[in-house]
């Protein structure tokens, strides 16, 4: 879960949200995971993780969506063959006949669910698949099982050397087709692992990229290889490509070349600020990488690169703070990015960054941090302009929220626990005696009390620095927490089946929505929460009542916001849920959410029972009313023949404005909610009031 973000605005207060006022997507972060490349003359087609496939005429400069028609899902691997572009996705094959503009899906005869690979071998194409190959003779119309021999393996990259056909495969090798994929042969001698997703053929000679063995050399069509590693030392290869006596790879670790076929390696990666590379292609002498940040160009062989990402898609945000009047965004692929103009540019700022798998990022003092999905903990102490690694003791590395307390850094993990660091990092020690949840999804400070909210156990409670810790989830109905939040005295739980609040430091809770949320941030007496389903909603009542606060942002699922100045940020997804969308940051004025004016918070001064919302509703409902002063209150749900369903409140409460939610248990139909208040001072004045409410399963 993200990371939680906790900003103060004082002296505001709620009026209205502007009908005419919506999100605007800032200038990136641009990007994204890029998993393969197709060349056709001089358009260069870029296959994306999530958001379709994207066409550049100009090497790169520029980017413009070339989906339509496309799901989306991954696009694992682009081919030219005549005069289609072919796509081999998460679920099909689709084909172009006019350079993207439009796809049509192109399976028939196409019996597997994933397309790894294609290789163009005459007027033949084929496509590696999950568990075998398949081929087509009319540019990807329809195809034929073409796997004799080649079975109980998936197809991951090919390679054609004269009339022999390469088949990589994981777990089995490498195969061999000498009559165009009528039948297959293993040709595995000497290649010790036998993961293989890349291959490159360059006269005689056969190039093999594994998983974790490095790069393997054959020069008898497949007879025996030979490990050729010397100056490698990234041994995770994903691809490779060829141009004339040079061969690169693209690793887990940047780009690597030789000049003499294999035989030795250097670095290039010069400029190449994201290191995981999926992907390469030349296009003439140009050569571009595919990361997990976009897409990077070289004209220089590899010696220099520089990023092209404009128009590109937009990369999956999980996390935002800011430091200053600097704004950084942590993504799931591309590391760190920081805008100092409110978003409207973003620069990569990883240098030292091992793992650009970003969960979490918080600010103290003058000191930024990034926890990430696999490689602990990152501290910059110049914006973002170098990172090192600070991890020592934190033996689990997958980083899902942050938090600061005083001096105290404090590392919420995936299965670990809570880890603290008194050092800025520099020593961790595990802090989580009585915290019997380790999935620790989301952290809060309040004072002296760290709160760690947890995925299947509930809020936990520690008072001294994590020392020892607490359960605290009485009446919390649901223990999946999302996120947690800090208003003045309350503590506010984002749960998976809507929002509790506790004014007691989680001693107690009562559930106030039953909209779910993924994110929460709090500024002044304001609430916003990133919508489980896409959307930012604003609460001034600590979660009892939401309203909209998306339009322009309805269908994209927000993942972390933050407050830089005048303005409310979000970090969204980048991947399909719910409709279309598109990631990256996202930017709104507080004063189109929230009017600023001085003015005392309006108090009830008479009894109102409000209509539930929503209505009709499935499964859950609210239900607010207002007290003028403290009463005895008592709310029940009736059905249609009067009888009693369920009673939501019977107790003393206090004046202001009270929430209860009903969690429909009960078949459709109407039913009727009653109150009864009485104050407490002054039993003599009652109040009482039904309304009804429509349940539709």
């Amino acid at each position: 879960m993200k990371n939680l973000f906790i900003i103060t605005l004082l002296g505001i207060s709620f009026i209205g949200i502007p009908a005419n006022a919506q999100w605007v997507q800032t200038n990136g972060p641009c990007g994204g995971i890029i998993d393969c490349f197709a060349v056709s003359g001089a358009n260069l087609f870029a296959g994306t993780y999530s958001d379709g496939v994207f066409l550049s005429t100009d090497n790169g400069t520029s980017w413009n969506r070339a989906s339509s028609g496309l799901p989306n899902t991954a696009v694992l691997t682009l081919v030219v063959s005549g005069a289609n572009l072919v796509a081999g996705m998460e679920g099909s094959v689709y084909l172009s006949t006019n350079n993207g503009t439009s796809w049509t899906a192109a399976d028939s005869g196409l019996t597997r669910s994933v397309v790894f690979s294609f290789a163009v071998s005459g007027t033949n194409l084929f496509a590696g698949a999950d568990d075998g190959a398949f081929l087509s003779t009319n540019n990807g119309t329809s195809w034929n099982e073409a796997d004799s021999g080649l079975t109980l393996t998936d197809v991951f990259s090919f390679a054609v050397s004269g009339t022999n056909l390469f088949a990589g495969t994981y777990p089995r090798g490498v195969f061999l087709s000498t009559n165009n994929g009528t039948s297959w042969k293993q040709v595995n001698s000497g290649l010790t692992d036998t993961a293989v997703f890349s291959l490159a053929a360059s006269g005689t000679n056969i190039f093999a990229g594994t998983d974790s063995g490095g790069v393997f050399l054959s020069t008898d069509n497949g007879t025996s290889w030979n490990a050729v590693n010397s100056g490698l030392p990234a041994t995770e290869i994903r691809s490779l490509a060829f141009s004339g006596a040079n061969l690169f790879a693209g690793t887990y670790d940047g780009v690597f070349l030789s000049t003499n076929n294999g035989t030795s390696w250097n670095r290039v990666n010069s400029g190449l600020t994201y290191p995981f590379v999926f992907s390469l292609a030349f296009l003439g002498t140009n050569l571009f990488a595919g990361t997990g940040g976009g897409v990077f160009l070289s004209t220089n062989s590899g010696t220099s690169w520089n990023q092209v990402n404009a128009g590109l898609t937009k990369t999956t945000v999980n996390a935002l703070t800011v430091l200053g009047t600097n704004i950084f965004a942590g993504t799931e692929s591309g590391g760190v990015l920081l805008s100092s103009n409110n978003g409207a540019s973003w620069n990569a700022v990883n240098s030292g960054i091992t793992c650009p798998g970003i969960r979490s990022l918080t600010v103290l003092g003058v000191n930024l941090f990034a926890g990430t999905d696999s490689g602990g903990v990152f501290l910059s102490t110049n914006n973002g302009t170098s990172w090192n690694q600070v991890d020592s003791g934190l033996t689990n590395k997958a980083v899902n929220a942050l938090a600061v307390s005083e001096t105290n850094l404090f590392a919420g993990t995936d299965g670990g626990g809570v880890y603290l660091s008194t050092n800025n990092g520099t020593s961790w020690n595990q802090v989580d005696s009585g915290l019997t949840s380790k999935a620790v999804t989301t952290l809060a400070v309040s004072g002296t009390n760290l709160f760690a909210g947890t995925d299947g156990g509930g809020v936990y409670l520690s008072t001294d620095n994590g020392t020892s810790w607490n359960s605290v989830d009485y009446r919390l109905t649901n223990l999946a927490v999302n996120a947690l939040a800090v208003s003045g005295t309350n503590l506010i739980a984002g749960t998976t089946v809507g929002v509790s609040l506790s004014t007691n430091n989680g001693t107690s809770w009562k559930t106030v929505s039953s909209v779910t949320v993924r994110v929460l941030a709090v500024s002044g007496r304001y609430l916003f929460a990133g919508k489980d389903g896409g959307g930012v909603l604003l609460s001034i009542d600590n979660g009892a009542s939401w309203n909209p606060a998306d339009s322009g942002l309805t269908k994209t699922l927000v993942n972390a916001l933050a407050v830089s100045g005048t303005n409310l940020f979000a970090g969204t997804q980048s991947s399909d849920y719910e409709g279309a969308q598109d990631g990256g940051v996202w930017v709104r004025p507080l004063s189109e959410i929230v009017s600023v004016k001085e003015e005392t918070p309006r108090f009830p001064t008479q009894f109102i029972l409000s209509q539930n919302s929503p209505n009709p509703f499935n499964p859950s409902t609210t239900i607010r009313y207002a007290l003028p002063v403290a009463s005895t209150v008592q709310l029940t749900v009736f059905n249609t023949l009067g009888q009693k369903v369920a009673v939501l409140v019977n107790e003393r409460q206090d004046a202001g404005w009270q929430s209860a939610v009903w969690n429909g248990t009960a078949s459709s139909g109407v039913y009727f909610y009653r109150i009864e208040a009485t104050n407490v001072s002054k039993p003599s004045n009652r109040f009482v009031e039904t309304k009804k409410m429509l349940l539709m399963r």
